[in-house]
């Protein structure tokens, strides 16, 4: 596989866009409504951004930089290669070259405030207790972990019993730090049950669902869901970091349930493509590359992608192999990755793969233990597989379920023709 590392600078031919005879582009009229739409979420009091962007007083300081970082694409975060692969997505919160443009004229032009009377409306915002659903069910962990001012991080799992007295299928999950948030890394829930055998691949459970920044709630689409049995427990995997204070960590689970004795007809799966454990990334070096594999033993819909690395990972690009290897076709490539940010790139519904039953998924996964990596923290050591930041890792989170023949065929054609009757129209 060949991986496109494009950085897409807007700045190439973009500030075209607007026309020079265009009335000047003030905060209140052009600016304000870009930064509720695609920033505001993350920039405002009492979040983990650096600094607020609800107003122009909040905002005028930074204007120099809101530029340099929406012109290099690296804000907002969205890392999703724009030229290869699939290229519309349900969660797609990047900026358009038009908005880049307007972005760097106002900044340009010495970023004018302009009228009060075209600020748009606030937005309002859910608090963060809130979830992206309404819960049927919250299962947090029984007390507090207190994770000291200063330490090495710290991985654990804590068992929980969810309460479920009977069967349940999942239509939403969302795990949320609802203490400490700046001190929990991460966190993973799987579902365990008395009935499940430890293979040893599979100690914690069955996963669940994922917290990291950048991401939110996994909610299913309407007929697909997975099932809870009753007595299930959630077992909760934490890495947790000091953060220069003691500081008391806390998560919790939500869950939504389709209605009692609703049994969807597809059942999604969450699993890991790759995670190769025999990682070895000499000192100093650049570009190298390590590759997993995983076979879909039925046709399937893929419905996202989420690539897993640590600080010295570059690229992670997903492709697929058909059965008999004659066809391969990129699906997804994060050609700039960036660990801070763990994105769950959603396929737009029309552009979820369908893949047919036998069909290879491959992951590539590129690392850069050079010194020129401005987040390697020690480019002299020989990087291998492990848990720590300073580690490295190699997987992606593909979502997906199974159809059978004759769902698989009915999908394939009824795509084909709505491209027929588009490219009509």
């Amino acid at each position: 596989m060949r991986v496109v590392l494009s950085v897409s600078i807007a700045t190439i031919g973009v500030l075209g866009v607007l026309s020079p005879l265009q009335a000047e582009v003030t905060f209140t009229k052009d600016v304000a409504p870009i930064l509720q739409k695609n920033c505001q979420v993350c920039h405002r009091p009492n979040t983990f951004a650096p600094m607020s962007l609800l107003t122009y007083d909040d905002a005028r300081p930074w204007a120099k930089s809101i530029k340099q970082k929406v012109v290099a694409r690296e804000m907002p975060p969205w890392y999703i290669d724009r030229n290869v692969g699939i290229r519309h997505f349900k969660n797609d919160v990047s900026l358009s070259d038009e908005e880049i443009a307007t972005i760097v004229k106002w900044v340009d032009g010495g970023a004018p405030k302009g009228e009060l009377a075209e600020m748009p409306p606030a937005r309002k915002f859910e608090n963060s207790d809130q979830w992206h659903f309404k819960p049927d069910l919250i299962v947090q962990l029984p007390k507090d972990q207190i994770v000291p001012a200063n330490g090495a991080d710290k991985w654990i799992d804590v068992l929980v019993d969810a309460g479920l007295t009977e069967d349940r299928y999942i239509k939403g999950v969302e795990i949320k730090a609802i203490k400490g948030f700046r001190a929990v890394h991460h966190a993973s829930t799987s579902m365990k049950h008395d009935d499940d055998l430890d293979d040893g691949d599979n100690v914690q459970g069955t996963f669940l669902n994922e917290y990291a920044l950048g991401k939110n709630a996994d909610v299913f689409a309407d007929g697909a869901g997975r099932l809870m049995k009753a007595g299930t427990k959630i077992n909760f995997n934490l890495h947790l970091h000091a953060i220069g204070q003691d500081t008391p960590a806390n998560v919790a689970l939500a869950l939504q349930f389709y209605p009692k004795g609703y049994v969807p007809h597809y059942l999604e799966t969450t699993e890991k493509v790759g995670d190769p454990k025999d990682l070895d990334i000499p000192p100093n070096a650049e570009g190298v590359r390590f590759d997993g594999y995983n076979t879909l033993t039925k046709p399937a819909r893929l419905l996202s992608f989420q690539p897993h690395m640590h600080n010295r990972g570059k690229a992670s690009c997903m492709e697929a192999i058909y059965p008999g290897g004659h066809k391969v076709e990129t699906l997804s490539c994060v050609s700039r990755y960036q660990f801070a940010w763990h994105i769950v790139y959603l396929y737009a519904e029309d552009e979820q793969p369908l893949l047919p039953a036998g069909t290879i998924l491959h992951l590539s996964s590129w690392y850069d233990n050079s010194p020129g990596n401005k987040f390697n923290p020690d480019p002299d050591n020989l990087i291998t597989y492990g848990q720590r930041t300073i580690d490295e890792m190699g997987g992606a989170w593909v979502s997906y379920y199974y159809l059978s023949d004759e769902e698989f065929k009915q999908q394939v054609e009824a795509r084909k023709a709505k491209k027929v009757l588009a490219k009509a129209e």
